[in-house]
Formats: C-alpha cells, structure tokens, sequence
C-alpha cells in the first residue's frame, strides 16, 4: 500500500475519498467534524474531499446534527445510495429469490420466481424480465452489477457454471440472459460460498480469519475460508463435501453422483430418514422444509429427539472430521436449514463428538446469517464491486 508519505497529491486524495466514503457507508451520515475525527485528516482536507465527493454525486448534503447549533458545522454529509444500483439471485432448482439493492446495501425490492419441473427455454428470459419489472418498480432504470448465487462449480478460470449433478438447463441460461443488460456487470459464484461470506461479513464468523462453513440443506456443501480469502481450488470444486466418502453409506460416491458420499448421511432424505426411525414427523419426499421441520420437532420431542440429535451430530461430525484434519480452521458454522434448525443445541453436540474425532480443537458455532444467507451474501459481493469502481478501491 502506498504510504501518506510517499504518495503523489492525487493517489493520496484517492486514498482520503475512499477512507471518507467507506466511513458514510459503514457509520452513516456524518458531519464534516465527525469526518475529520475519525480520519485525522485536516480541516481543509476534509472540506476539499467533501465538496470533490459532491460533485461526483457520491456524497450528497441530507441534513444537520439536530444537537448541534446550526451552521456548516451542524451540515451532515451522507453517502448519496442511489448513486448506483445492485441485484442478488439465489437460484435453486425450484425456482429464484432476488433482491434490488441501492449501493448501501439497502433492500429496496424484493421477488420470487417459481419455476416448475425442469422449466422451459423460456425460464431464463422471464426470470431476467421479472428483475427487470422488480428494478423498475422503485425507479432503478440501470443495475450497475448483479451477483448470482447458483449450485454447482464456478471455474476460476472462465467464470462458467458447472454441473456436478443434474442441474436444470435455465441456470446458465440465466447467466448468459443477464450477460445481456447493457452496462451491468454479471458475478457468478457457487451459493454455498455465499453464505460462507455472509457468514464472515455479517454472521457467525465475523471474528474469524479461517473457518469453515458447512451447508446442510436439501444438498451438502462448504465453503471454505482462510486467512480471510475464499478458496475455491483449482476448478471452482473447494467445499463439494457432498462427495466425500465416509463410513456410514451404502456405497461409495462417484464422478455422477454423491450419494454414497457425506451427502448420503446429512442431506435432507437422509434427514427424514433418521427422523422417522426415531418416530419423528418427516415428509417421505426428503424435501429440506421437511428436514428443518423434523430437527426443529425434535428438539422439543424430549428423549426421542436427544436421541436423533445425537445420532445426526454423529454424522456430521464425521464430515466435519474429514474437513478438519487437512485444512485445522479452527471453527467450523453449521449453514443451512438444518444447521439453522438446529441451532446450538446441534452445534454443540457435534462440537463434543468432533473433538473425539480429531486432535484438533475446533470450535462449532450454529450459523446467524439466517436463511436469505446466499442472498446476502451475494449483495456483499455486488457491493464490493461496485465500490471498487466507484470508489477506485483495490
């Protein structure tokens, strides 16, 4: 990084902007006082960035400190949001969530779009033209970037979707629909990594540089982080625990299918599996509402539930075992909608039967990020990109 000392005038305004920017963003509006508090800068310094920002419509004037006299003193100075706009996806095979973002954040509309069976070659178009009617029903005409959280391998290389299972045609269609927009930008990421950065950024994991998020849903994955970087491995395929093979299955996983892999002890038909062995309700389809309704039934089913809640914290802790012992994070989140159901009371019970796996001392923690955690995360995301173009971050 370049030093105060040794910048040139402009690197070092641009640095000053980006600290002054980051601050509205973070802290929200901020008086020209404030500012200068909390960077050190001068006062000329922080009147010169505050009237550059103006004129580049990134900071607008939108009121005063009510406890402070009046004056240009009292002025507060906020981060003008509409500056530019976002989209998120959280495509699954039955369907898409997305959410229109201003550049704060902000959720300024939300939609779902159902897609029946496999869908049509007419899915992706109308899933491109929903966000399109979402965006302009609060005023946002251009999407500035738009990132999309999708099963499968995202390839370092091409940034192409890849199936490793039987993922319906309409989600690469999609990408390649939204490729289309005029001036947007398109990120493609693996959903499981989403989460794992929402995770990091906003969840269980914000004070931790190295963990590990394990995605329990209706599919099995993880995403992994160290030293505070996402690691995707050579094909985009870090995280697919979905085909590590483990005792317990009836077979072994392969190139086609994991089912004789981790999948087939923690995915949700093995979920309502075991539930209904321990007497528990489970929807036969194994759907994932069905395997977060049967661990949220069982924690207050008493003995009968402690008993399944033991059986499954044994097979995740297997999983969990086989991550650990190569890659020593330290901590690993339950994510997902079993993760979530079972709060605590499943994070701690895996943590206890973990540690008699491994040597390693690992922490288990019950993920916070909620269940929109790809959606936010893919918001993180399409915000970082935005603020590296508009406020020439790194």
């Amino acid at each position: 990084m370049t030093s105060a000392r040794t910048a040139t005038p402009s690197t070092a305004r641009a640095i000053n902007d980006r600290l002054a920017l980051n601050l509205l963003l973070e802290q929200g509006p901020l008086t020209a006082t404030e500012l200068r508090d909390l960077t050190g800068l001068s006062r000329p310094t922080v009147a010169d960035l505050l009237e550059r920002l103006q004129r580049t419509g990134l900071v607008a004037l939108v009121g005063e400190r009510g406890e402070q006299r009046r004056g240009p003193n009292a002025r507060l100075y906020g981060l003008a949001a509409s500056r530019a706009h976002i989209a998120a996806f959280d495509v699954r095979s039955g369907g898409v969530s997305l959410v229109v973002a201003d550049l704060a954040g902000r959720t300024l509309a939300t939609a779902e779009v159902p897609v029946e069976g496999g869908g049509t070659p007419g899915t992706a178009a109308a899933v491109t033209a929903t966000l399109l009617e979402t965006a302009q029903g609060v005023g946002v005409e251009r999407l500035h970037t738009v990132a999309v959280g999708a099963p499968g391998l995202v390839d370092p290389a091409t940034g192409r979707l890849r199936s490793t299972g039987k993922l319906p045609a309409w989600h690469a269609e999609l990408h390649a629909a939204l490729t289309e927009l005029p001036g947007t930008e398109v990120i493609l990421e693996n959903e499981v990594n989403l989460a794992g950065r929402a995770e990091h950024r906003i969840g269980a994991a914000r004070d931790r540089d190295t963990f590990v998020l394990m995605w329990l849903g209706h599919s099995v994955g993880a995403a992994v982080i160290l030293d505070g970087r996402l690691r995707r491995g050579a094909s985009g395929g870090t995280g697919e625990i979905c085909f590590l093979p483990v005792p317990g299955t009836v077979g072994l996983p392969s190139a086609d299918g994991c089912e004789g892999g981790f999948h087939g002890l923690v995915g949700s038909a093995a979920i309502c599996a075991l539930a209904r062995e321990h007497g528990l309700p489970a929807d036969p389809a194994g759907d994932a509402p069905a395997a977060e309704a049967a661990v949220r039934a069982a924690l207050d089913a008493g003995e009968a539930g402690g008993r399944f809640l033991d059986e499954l914290a044994e097979r995740i802790a297997i999983g969990a075992a086989g991550v650990c012992v190569v890659l020593d994070p330290g901590c690993v989140v339950l994510g997902g909608e079993t993760g979530r159901a079972g709060g605590a009371a499943l994070a701690g019970r895996v943590e206890r039967r973990l540690a008699r796996l491994s040597p390693l001392s690992t922490e288990v923690r019950a993920g916070t990020a909620g269940g929109g955690a790809v959606l936010a995360g893919a918001v993180l995301i399409a915000g970082d990109a935005v603020r590296r173009d508009l406020f020439g971050e790194p």
